[in-house]
């Protein structure tokens, strides 16, 4: 299974960026799992929903089942966040992860980088294990650059790296 990163600053396209490639990747057929990194809590359950009152009333797990999908809800109140690693692992039938956000994590990375979202260094500077650029400007780099339409280009990238 192929693992990549996407990574960038606050509001610089990487959920978009993550939609292009992940209709490119569907589209040759192959099995995508995402991972998407959260800051502290998030809902996915809607109030007034039994799993909702399940998991209000005290339950630490919550699994929710159809016949077009499922989805569980692990409470780590009492617990620590899960590593990627483990992430990756909850992952059954992918050919290839996108993960969005971990940037301190170990796994190979694209940065994102918009002109008008320059409030900080580019992450490339710092981090050792960003392969490639995916920006509307120039980057004074070596690495490969990309535009940020080219999902075409960017997915075959990922494609090609040995992992």
């Amino acid at each position: 299974m192929k693992v990549i990163g996407i990574v960038g600053w606050k509001n610089s396209g990487k959920t978009r960026l993550m939609q292009g490639i992940i209709k490119y990747f569907s589209s040759k057929n192959l099995l995508v799992g995402t991972i998407k990194h959260a800051h502290c809590n998030f809902e996915i359950d809607r109030e007034g929903t039994d799993s909702f009152l399940h998991r209000k009333a005290g339950a630490d797990e919550v699994i929710i089942s159809s016949s077009k999908r499922w989805a569980k809800i692990d409470e780590r109140i009492k617990l620590n966040e899960l590593s990627l690693e483990n992430l990756i692992k909850k992952i059954e039938r992918a050919d290839i992860v996108l993960v969005e956000g971990f940037k301190k994590e170990n796994h190979k990375k694209i940065e994102v980088i918009r002109e008008n979202n320059l409030k900080n260094d580019p992450l490339f500077n710092s981090l050792k294990n960003v392969i490639a650029i995916v920006s509307d400007k120039k980057q004074n780099t070596n690495l490969p650059v990309f535009n940020f339409n080219d999902f075409e280009k960017i997915g075959e990238f990922i494609l090609s790296l040995d992992f």
